[in-house]
């Protein structure tokens, strides 16, 4: 049986809806894979561990309850740290953004929270998502750096390709 980090967002979230799988076990065994791959793959600019694991017991209340929000609920996801999120710092790979915290979540991510997903972190993008390669390394070859189109979706810390 495959750990749950290496499960799709399809398969997480079956597994959460028919309660063969935790909100809060998934949650902590995806922050464990990012701690135990991040130093070397660079791919994460911001995880809210706290938030993350908050958000993931809420969900699983809700879920034994009863009570799902959507066809997510209870999986998280990560963006590319060009996504206003509320209350999470959102850079866009800029350090004129450095700081930058917006009140606001973008569409995308207010439908991701809508959906009863959780958002994990801000993956590592180029400045404002366009040119220079971010340091962010391959998983499947760490003497490769991704570039800029390739950093989308394709560096996170998975074992292996599905």
């Amino acid at each position: 049986m495959p750990q749950p980090y290496q499960l799709t967002v399809s398969e997480a979230a079956h597994q959460i809806k028919n309660k063969q799988l935790s909100p809060v076990d998934l949650a902590k065994s995806l922050l464990e894979r990012i701690d135990d791959t991040d130093q070397d793959l660079q791919a994460w600019v911001t995880i809210d561990r706290e938030e993350v694991l908050t958000a993931a017991q809420q969900l699983e209340d809700e879920a034994k309850e009863g009570h799902t929000r959507g066809p997510l609920h209870g999986v998280p996801i990560g963006l590319k740290d060009i996504f206003y999120t509320a209350g999470m710092k959102t850079a866009a790979g800029s350090k004129v953004y450095a700081d930058f915290v917006p009140d606001f979540d973008a569409t995308t991510v207010r439908k991701i929270k809508e959906a009863g997903g959780i958002i994990l972190g801000k993956a590592v993008t180029t400045e404002f998502a366009t040119s220079d390669p971010s340091p962010t390394y391959n998983p499947w070859n760490l003497g490769k750096i991704l570039q800029a189109d390739q950093a989308v979706g394709h560096q996170w810390p998975l074992p292996q390709r599905r």
